[in-house]
């Protein structure tokens, strides 16, 4: 190769690398009725390391309690643009966000959620060598969190209840993200229209879409988030019986999609009620492997948070997930595949207008 030709070619692969690792960044926040939540994210956003550039876009999705006072404190220390819009759901709330952000690469977060100071240098170093049009990261409970907050977390990210499709250790391909920790490069968001209208489930199905156009997805698994969930157990409950609903509705909509996997909190349920109907006949044993998962769940709940009232809530939080979700799962099947209906018209309250 000629010395001219070579010098054009190693100055356009350094200026390619700098700007690939300077990525725009535009963080896209929907919030509904929050303020106290924006104002703890907003001082996560203060303490975050590395001096790189980003802004905030802060989207009001017709809240009466709203967060803008919150936003315009923190104006002198942040680049934050705040907009409030009419009430249209998470999902059209941060498409809404996208269109007015500035960046290249969108970042999407809850507003329940807390920052790590290194979240964002572990986002960029790792896009600036790794380049994808979407990752996910995981979400953890900070020891500040409430009892019943890491019991849920436990339940909700643990490989022995999720089969670590939240976020592991090590870098997934495919992977689908999760809204509340999210980012998506704006090529990718132009071609795919972002979000759809339904809720919850609009984050798999965005990626599961975004596979389809031939766009890769990742796990970063060092750009976790704290990840609050403001939630009782009856809330838990609701949250997890709707996730259930919507995965055959996704399953429908993506064939390729489909796993035995999510048929795990279905048979859980099933099981359980078969093990206590054989106590009947004095069979035991089904009921006996159920107390020896149960049990394994709790050292390792203990193991990880280190207290035993929270590891003791976690097996509450375990069998509340596998029964929501199962019902909710076992209930859309049916009414999909047996009853034939269409999703809308099986489950209204899932979807937006």
């Amino acid at each position: 190769m000629p010395k001219a030709t070579f010098k054009v070619a190693f100055v356009f692969s350094l200026v390619t690398f700098a700007a690939m690792a300077t990525l725009d960044f535009s963080f896209i926040i929907p919030v509904f009725n929050r303020p106290g939540e924006i104002r703890e994210l907003l001082d996560s956003f203060v303490k975050l390391e590395g001096n790189l550039e980003f802004e905030i876009v802060i989207v009001e999705d017709g809240s009466t309690d709203t967060s803008e006072a919150i936003a315009n404190s923190f104006g002198s220390k942040l680049n934050i643009s705040y907009y409030f819009k009419e009430n249209s759901g998470p999902g059209d709330s941060r498409n809404f966000g996208m269109q007015k952000a500035k960046g290249d690469y969108f970042i999407i977060l809850d507003s329940d959620v807390i920052l790590p100071s290194n979240y964002l240098l572990e986002v960029n170093t790792f896009l600036a060598t790794n380049y994808y049009d979407c990752f996910g990261g995981p979400d953890a409970a900070h020891k500040s969190f409430s009892n019943l907050q890491k019991a849920i977390n436990f339940a909700m990210t643990s490989f022995i209840t999720t089969g670590g499709i939240r976020g592991g250790k090590q870098q997934l391909e495919n992977f689908q993200p999760r809204s509340f920790n999210m980012g998506l490069s704006k090529k990718a968001f132009m071609d795919s229209g972002g979000f759809g209208k339904i809720h919850p489930g609009e984050d798999p199905d965005l990626s599961l879409r975004l596979k389809k156009m031939g766009y890769k997805t990742t796990l970063i698994a060092n750009a976790y988030v704290y990840h609050k969930r403001r939630i009782s157990w009856s809330k838990f409950y609701n949250q997890v019986h709707k996730f259930g609903l919507v995965r055959p509705i996704l399953n429908e909509w993506h064939p390729n999609s489909k796993s035995i996997v999510y048929w795990f909190p279905t048979l859980f349920l099933l099981g359980l009620l078969i093990s206590i109907l054989l106590l009947i006949f004095d069979i035991r044993l089904p009921l006996y492997i159920y107390l020896f998962y149960l049990v394994l769940a709790f050292i390792l709940a203990l193991i990880s948070t280190k207290s035993i009232i929270v590891a003791t809530q976690s097996i509450l939080a375990i069998i509340i997930q596998f029964l929501g979700y199962g019902y909710g799962f076992l209930k859309s099947t049916f009414a999909l595949s047996v009853l034939r209906k269409k999703p809308k018209e099986a489950f209204p309250n899932l979807f937006f207008k």
